[in-house]
């Protein structure tokens, strides 16, 4: 396969990545934030929207956002190689770093500014560390992401252990009322009453920016306090399954049509049809909080192979060569990755917010997937058109020249002049 090949194969599933992850950021951009993890809270009308929550829980949920991951950590690999192969560079040290710090500065942005489910500081951090590791090979750095899966499993259990004893203790016969307490306080912490979500709403969409922030900010405090710190095993587990899914081939189609239809197979014959179950067993439980991080726990081990078939599924089309307008339109969003996940955000809080068009809280899920694909269309659209004339994506060009300290070209005719 030629290098240019490999190179589109790896952009088109980036560009497929930053597109699914949007199905499930949506839900969070456009409803009170526990709507995310039950449909019932707001958003569901009728059975379409629970339905379609089913659709999104088996095929997606976490498993766009562990294939976003592994492509991070596969870009962080592309990177330092280039960075190492130039002698008159700063070197791939130097070179990751600027990044990250820059990374973070744009995340910071981003969570405090626009939206609270900003994921590039936990990719500026988790990047940092796993940086280390970067040289690795790829059976070290699958056995390196296999340890982090493990630790994040024993997270989820202590998780669903301190519900679970605590619920316990406040229901048992002459219980406390320091029990029945400590259970108000931790179900509060984990479930928004209703007075909460009215107030999220009332903020986002009948305020300006001021009262954007306000209703922001203490969902962007617990984001980067309380569940960054937590969701970095995760992060560490994915970047280094995406290393060594770069170092072996997979991500830029080197391996056979057979290994990937075998992946295609695992993770919707198999891994998909176990997801099932457990979506019903959390709608059947009326999405009870104690039972929440044991059914995370068991999406976590099923993930990969899901996030992995829909990788292996689209390198099959780009393999076969069919559907090249298509493939030439994703592997485009997937260059300009950056700018279109800062993009989306950009134009959702302004249908949003009420400095924008003011719909928070008023559409229902299945109206917020007519929204996605509208948002779908505008990416495909730009993304190709930007290329032609201009060598990377707007914030692309931004990240570089500031991670670099210099004005880096733009326009392709500067470059080749």
């Amino acid at each position: 396969m030629s290098k240019r090949l490999r190179y589109e194969t790896f952009d088109a599933v980036r560009g497929f990545a930053v597109l699914g992850i949007l199905l499930m950021n949506i839900v969070s951009m456009g409803l009170p934030s526990y709507a995310y993890v039950d449909p019932s809270y707001w958003g569901a009308e009728g059975p379409v929207d629970y339905a379609l929550w089913g659709v999104m829980y088996v095929l997606f949920d976490g498993k766009m956002r562990a294939l976003f991951t592994m492509l991070f950590g596969a870009s962080l690999v592309l990177i330092a190689e280039r960075a190492a192969a130039r002698p008159d560079g700063r070197g791939p040290a130097a070179t990751h770093y600027a990044r990250m710090v820059w990374l973070f500065v744009f995340g910071m942005i981003h969570a405090w500014g626009l939206w609270y489910g900003d994921i590039l500081v936990q990719y500026a951090a988790g990047g940092a560390v796993m940086f280390l590791v970067w040289r690795w090979r790829p059976r070290a750095l699958l056995i390196l992401a296999a340890a982090m899966l493990i630790v994040q499993l024993a997270m989820n259990y202590g998780h669903h252990y301190g519900l679970a004893t605590t619920r316990a203790a406040a229901a048992a016969p002459g219980a406390t009322e320091q029990a029945k307490q400590a259970w108000a306080e931790m179900l509060a912490a984990e479930v928004p009453d209703r007075a909460a979500a009215e107030r999220e709403v009332r903020l986002y969409r009948d305020g300006g920016f001021a009262e954007a922030f306000e209703a922001r900010k203490p969902m962007t405090i617990v984001f980067q306090t309380l569940l960054l710190p937590i969701s970095l095993p995760e992060i560490f587990a994915f970047m280094a399954f995406g290393m060594a899914l770069f170092r072996n081939g997979f991500l830029t189609g080197s391996w056979s049509r057979r290994a990937y239809w075998s992946l295609v197979l695992l993770g919707y014959g198999v891994a998909a049809p176990l997801m099932i179950p457990v979506a019903r067993s959390i709608a059947a439980a009326d999405w009870d909080p104690v039972l929440i991080p044991i059914t995370d726990a068991g999406g976590l081990i099923l993930r990969p192979a899901i996030a992995l078939a829909h990788a292996s599924a689209l390198i099959l089309l780009v393999q076969s060569g069919a559907a090249r307008g298509l493939v030439e339109r994703l592997a485009a969003a997937g260059r300009m990755a950056f700018s279109n996940y800062l993009g989306t955000t950009l134009v959702t809080t302004t249908l949003f917010y009420g400095y924008g068009l003011g719909l928070f809280g008023t559409l229902s899920r299945a109206e917020l997937y007519l929204v996605v694909l509208g948002i779908w269309a505008l990416i495909l659209f730009w993304s190709k058109p930007w290329l032609s004339r201009f060598a990377y994506g707007p914030l692309e060009w931004l990240w570089r020249s500031l991670a670099q300290g210099r004005t880096v070209p733009l326009r392709k005719l500067a470059i080749a002049s």
